[in-house]
């Protein structure tokens, strides 16, 4: 989702990565505080209809051939592999994180970077680096598969970074017959970076109100906006307008045909999905065994798919009420309409004057908001949820703050990834649209009544794009793969961020190479949350089976 923290973060897409990934950062970064402050922990409807042929967008990019047409420079370049070192401040180095990554079962990560064209217009020209990392599969005989492409999501995620988090012990499995790979995609991480802003404007920019109240808070939320805009357009240039899903998944085309490999085959979690469906487009005669899984809707709008997301989140939000309420001394009482209360009321309080912290800093109504929205994005967080708001009952924010650094890519020296300035260099240059005050004013009503908690910072978020230096790409993005070998798409029920009712879309514009999965659960993202999901994904990656299209799991 749109970073609630920052009025750098744009779209109405998924902005996390895998749920492994964020637990064990969280975790990480939760001990880190507890063990220097010494604190006491505190207490333990199926949209999916006929499958469609791929309905058309067509603003979107035509279906390509199937090949790029790129020089010997390019197609012919050598991949040096090195042993990683830890990943960079670009990359973000969380708790947990920090130093090169523990081998995966024995087998040592490698990183490299690969040349590709900035502009696929003039592929002869001007080209760009892409970071990559991998680990090598167990089977290297008959047996090995090939390699396996993983996008985490974002936009603004590092692959870098997170995939040897999440592949202990998600994907061990699959490493047996496929070299696990991912990549910072272009503009992020160490991949023709995108930088904005320094450090401490970005500390300052997370003490403005992002629910402006009155024409000053408004006029100052405005001048951060553009001052942030200023500074991408200043630090990056043209490079802004290259930096589209489109031609990250031409990126891809291109490190698959360096791998060796005839197919692309591919596993991508939230706005991988859309990047996946992207490809699939592009090149449906080059798509292999491919899973999406938290999926990107395809068809809505960026108002539409803010909404949504408001709707997720507090859907998500009444689900973890529900079950904080079975315990007790639970800070949300017995949920519903109460529960609701207590957290808007926090944020009122929070709205008129920030909470002190145990770490240097004051926690602000948009912290705890982004605080409480990262943790609701896997189940196995939610105790954290608790535990923050116990500890900002009793007036210490340091919990709900932390959360919102791990969440917003800053680590424990003050320095940020350049995840939120990725995420609005992606997401501007891919939507074509564009937002004034009036037409915030006009939505405001429907997202506060969607979401009295997150509602209304998503409709200031629509304001992101408005004065951006590049023009965007389409409304939405075109993902029908007519051609294409069968796509695994995976649903979750109680997925704040991707609303379950995607993945039913996203399989009818994919069209008849889509097979659709539900799982009915909690959380971002469904593989790994139990042995009927993970068992089909990787009977279908591992063994080419594929399940039967509506197949549920619980």
């Amino acid at each position: 989702m749109r970073n609630l923290a920052s009025k750098a973060a744009t779209g109405a897409k998924a902005r996390r990565s895998a749920t492994a990934g964020i637990a064990g950062a969280l975790t990480a970064a939760l001990l880190l505080l507890t063990g220097c402050s010494g604190g006491d922990g505190g207490s333990g409807d199926d949209d999916g209809g006929k499958r469609g042929k791929g309905g058309g967008n067509a603003s979107g990019p035509a279906p390509a051939s199937g090949e790029l047409d790129l020089p010997t420079s390019v197609l012919k370049q050598r991949i040096a592999w090195d042993r990683c070192a830890g990943p960079t401040v670009n990359q973000g180095r969380q708790p947990g994180a920090e130093g090169p990554p523990k081998a995966l079962a024995g087998t040592d990560w490698e990183c490299t970077k690969v040349k590709v064209p900035l502009d696929y217009d003039n592929p002869k020209g001007k080209t760009i680096d892409i970071a990559l990392i991998r680990a090598k599969a167990k089977e290297q005989g008959k047996q090995r598969i090939g390699s396996l492409l993983f996008n985490f999501g974002g936009p603004g995620g590092s692959g870098i970074t997170t995939m040897p988090q999440a592949a202990n012990p998600d994907y061990k499995k699959l490493n047996t017959r496929y070299d696990l790979v991912s990549f910072d995609p272009r503009g992020v991480g160490e991949s023709a970076t995108v930088k904005c802003r320094r450090d401490a404007d970005i500390d300052a920019s997370r003490g403005v109100d992002g629910t402006p109240d009155d024409r000053t808070e408004f006029a100052k939320a405005e001048a951060d906006q553009k001052d942030f805009t200023a500074g991408c357009k200043e630090r990056s240039g043209d490079r802004l307008r290259h930096m589209t899903t489109t031609n990250t998944a031409r990126d891809m085309d291109v490190i698959r045909q360096l791998l060796g490999d005839e197919k692309l085959h591919y596993f991508g979690i939230s706005y991988g999905t859309q990047l996946g469906g992207v490809y699939a487009h592009l090149f449906p005669k080059r798509v292999g065994r491919a899973v999406l899984d938290a999926v990107v809707d395809p068809t809505k709008s960026e108002v539409q798919g803010s909404l949504a997301q408001a709707k997720g989140f507090q859907l998500a939000l009444g689900n973890y009420m529900k079950d904080c309420a079975k315990q007790a001394k639970c800070p949300t009482g017995k949920g519903g309409a109460a529960g609701t209360k207590v957290i808007t009321d926090l944020l009122a309080k929070l709205d008129k004057q920030p909470m002190k912290t145990q770490l240097g800093r004051d926690l602000t109504q948009g912290d705890a908001l982004t605080g409480i929205a990262s943790l609701l994005y896997s189940k196995d967080t939610w105790k954290y949820l608790t535990q923050s708001l116990q500890k900002a009952e009793q007036g210490d924010g340091s919990y709900l703050l932390l959360f919102a650094d791990v969440y917003t890519g800053r680590d424990q020296q003050g320095k940020y990834s350049n995840e939120n300035e990725a995420h609005a260099a992606i997401a501007c240059a891919d939507t074509t649209e564009r937002y004034d005050a009036d037409d915030v004013k006009k939505q405001l009503p429907a997202f506060k009544k969607a979401s009295p908690i997150f509602g209304e910072m998503l409709a200031y978020g629509l304001l992101s794009c408005s004065d951006w230096p590049a023009k965007g790409e389409s409304k939405t993005p075109e993902v029908s793969a007519p051609g294409a070998a069968k796509m695994l798409v995976i649903g979750n029920t109680g997925d704040p961020a991707t609303p379950y009712e995607g993945a039913a879309r996203m399989a009818d514009k994919i069209g008849d190479a889509a097979v659709q999965m539900t799982y009915e659960g909690e959380g971002h993202g469904a593989y790994g949350q139990g042995d009927c999901v993970t068992s089909a994904v990787d009977d279908y990656l591992l063994d080419g089976k594929v399940p039967d299209d509506g197949k549920r799991c619980s």
